[in-house]
């Protein structure tokens, strides 16, 4: 079975920092693709960061750009997303989803595989 957890996230003050994990079981995560995205309440959900299966390739939203990095451990299955500087804007559920390729996508009807999410509150 194909699990996807994220965990890491919470409340922090504007400024402040915090490390989502993406643990992965249930299928190669090397030959997967890993992207983070986001969802606010009211808003379409939206494309924050991805790494490539390799690891050799990465992208960022614009908005997170120079915040946040992220990075995997293929000998653990995770994927990472830290966060810095966090803003109040930052706040939304974020999820990870993983697809089968060597590249980057933005788009989440490319993900065939999610998790159930894990909430960032960034208050000001």
């Amino acid at each position: 079975e194909v699990q996807l957890a994220e965990s890491g996230g919470g409340l922090a003050q504007s400024g402040g920092s915090l490390r989502l994990s993406c643990a992965t079981s249930g299928f190669t995560f090397d030959d997967y693709t890993i992207t983070w995205f986001r969802q606010a309440p009211g808003k379409e959900r939206e494309f924050v960061a991805a790494i490539s299966s390799s690891g050799g390739g990465s992208d960022y939203a614009f908005s997170v750009r120079g915040r946040f990095a992220i990075s995997r451990d293929n000998a653990k299955n995770t994927v990472y997303l830290q966060m810095n500087s966090l803003e109040p804007e930052d706040s939304a559920v974020y999820y990870c989803a993983a697809a089968r390729f060597n590249g980057l996508a933005y788009r989440a009807r490319t993900y065939e595989y999610w998790g159930q999410g894990t909430q960032v509150t960034v208050s000001s």
